[in-house]
Formats: structure tokens, sequence, C-alpha cells
């Protein structure tokens, strides 16, 4: 552990973040939501309704270890609107033990409504797994090795954890006990999901603090997430947004998957057309740190807002405030409360 780390039980957001990159923040994400879809076909059923890959079965992986890689997918309406992000997870057998969604909670109620009505049930069972399952993000330079000495025993080695790609997975006892250890890339420093039993992610959770981590909170998690440029449900993305406007389309749709619903509007922007904005980070310097909706303008024009801040936080990393925002396609310059600044492509 980095010197310098100490337990902290209840800390402000500058504590979490300066524990998130420079030793070991724990960020406790149930609050998100946890669906298990499961039954004869849940796979066939999920593919006409997810628009990523769905995960591969698990197979053995490095050091004896078994994993996989859980994918990132947005559900659509018939006309490309969001009703909501999520991860999905394969973690034992797709029949019984069932594919786990992690879900935003800003997009849970909607999600579960839809899934609720296009699922047969013949052949994909839906169930909210929230309050028997919990989540965790581990994040800072020490977090693969403090994750391959509590969670994995050092069966794992802490280099394997590094070197894994963004949602690949590894197990440290056997599904549904076990806990999943997934790399992410949601926020700027080295950082990994732990979800499991919920009873087995707080002691955990307990283990890692009584090793010197320290107990982050929402707004040290929006500081980094806003500063790796991820838009995040609810604030960077709601009902009203296309994939393409957001930016997630690379990770979130797969082009060469048969149908699920929004697909034709998808390709028809992909192959004929586009969008009329696109979610873009904007560093705005030493200001005050922007309302969500604080409009921006083209310099030397007040008269028509061209865009709008969707999240900012003041950044240490990045000496001063960084914004996400919806900007205009084409525009390269914005000015937001009088001080113009550069959008980044």
């Amino acid at each position: 552990m980095s010197a310098g780390a100490a337990p902290a039980e209840a800390p402000t957001g500058g504590q979490g973040y300066q524990a998130a990159v420079g030793g070991l923040a724990v960020f406790d994400r149930s609050d998100r939501t946890r669906l298990r879809v499961s039954g004869r076909a849940p796979r066939q059923m999920l593919n006409g309704i997810l628009t990523g890959t769905i995960p591969a079965p698990p197979e053995e992986a490095s050091g004896g270890a078994r994993g996989g890689i859980a994918t990132y997918h947005a559900v659509l309406t018939p006309k490309g609107r969001m009703i909501s992000d999520l991860w999905a997870f394969l973690i034992g057998d797709e029949e019984s033990e069932g594919f786990i969604l992690d879900v935003p909670a800003a997009g849970a109620h909607a999600l579960s409504e839809h899934l609720a009505k296009v699922l047969p049930p013949r052949f994909a069972r839906l169930e909210d797994v929230s309050e028997t399952t919990g989540m965790l993000a581990v994040v800072g330079p020490d977090a693969a090795a403090t994750l391959s000495r509590i969670a994995f025993g050092l069966r794992l080695e802490s280099a394997d954890l590094e070197s894994l790609e963004e949602g690949a997975w590894r197990i440290t006892g056997s599904a549904p006990t076990g806990l999943a250890v997934a790399r992410t890339r949601e926020v700027r420093p080295d950082a990994y999901w732990v979800l499991g039993a919920r009873a087995a992610v707080r002691a955990l959770r307990d283990r890692l603090i009584e090793g010197g981590g320290v107990a982050a909170d929402a707004e040290a998690w929006r500081t980094l997430r806003v500063a790796a440029g991820r838009p995040e449900f609810g604030s960077d993305m709601t009902d009203a947004t296309i994939p393409v406007e957001a930016g997630i389309q690379d990770r979130a749709i797969d082009y060469q998957k048969g149908c699920y619903t929004g697909q034709e509007v998808i390709v028809r922007i992909r192959d004929r057309g586009h969008v009329n904005r696109h979610l873009r980070r904007l560093m705005l310097g030493d200001v005050a740190v922007p309302e969500p909706r604080t409009e921006l303008f083209m310099p030397g024009d007040d008269a028509k807002a061209v865009g709008w801040i969707t999240s900012a936080a003041r950044s240490p990393a990045e000496d001063g405030v960084v914004a996400l925002a919806y900007v205009r396609r084409g525009v390269d310059r914005v000015v937001i409360a009088g001080h113009e600044v550069a959008v980044e492509s």
C-alpha cells in the first residue's frame, strides 16, 4: 500500500480521489441494479435485445483460474433511442445460473419493465438479484496487487490482472459463490469491478479497508469518470440519446451480429447519415464547476447555443475543471461563461 493511505469509513471526495490516484480506493457500487436472465434459451433471447456481442461461456484462464469477458451494450427503442446501457456477465451455466446484467440506477426501472415485456417466459426468466448480490469498484495503482493478495490469495498474480482487457474477468472460486474480478476503464486509474454474493462482497470490502484502502464516494467517482471521458446513463445519456451521439458505438454495438431492436437506425447512421451532435470532453481550466445543462456558444456569437454541459468536475490531475458536453457537429471551439475553450475530437 502506498505510504500515507489510511483506513477511512466516510472520507470526503478529496480523500477518495487522492487514494484512487495514489493508492487504493474502494467504491461501493451496489446502488446499481443486477438482473439475472436464465432459462431454456437466454442467449438467443438477449441477442435480439442487446446491441453488442453476447458473452461467451467461461473458460480456463491463467493461473488455473476460470474467466471470461463481460460485454458492454445499449438497449434501444425501435427509433434507436436508449432505454439504458449495461454490462452483461456470464460467470456460470447460462441456463441455470444465467446472465447477470449490471445496470445503472437511472436505467434500471425502464429496462426492467422493457425486459419483462419482451422476454418470453417460456425461454428466458427475468429476476432482480440486486438484494442478494453486490458490486465494488477497486481503483488505484495498488488495486491489482491488493486484489491478487486479498481476493485471490496470490493464486493469481497482479500482472495477470493488469494485463486484462476491459470487461475480462477472473473468478476467485466457483460460480455462483465466487467473486468475479473484472477490469474496467470507466475511470482513468487502474480499476476493477468485483461482482458476487452480497455477503462476500461486503466481507471483501471490509478486508480491503482494513488493509489500508479508502472508502470513496460518488464525488470522487464522478471526477475520475469525467476525467476518463466516460459517459454515464442518467447524466450524459438519457432516453433521448442515440448511442452514436454519446460516442459509445465502438464499445456497445456489434455491427456484425443479426437483428436487434433499433439496429436499422444505427446502421442507417453508419452507412448513409450522421448525428447532429456528439459528446465531447472539454478542458475548462480554472473556472467554477458548471451545472449540468449550462449552455455553450460559438465564439463571438452568444445568440444561439451550440451545446450544453452534461457532467463536470474539478480534477487535480487536469489542473482545473474537466467536463463532458454535447456539442454541435463541426464546432471545434466554444464559449462557456465568457471563457473560450477547444472541443476535443
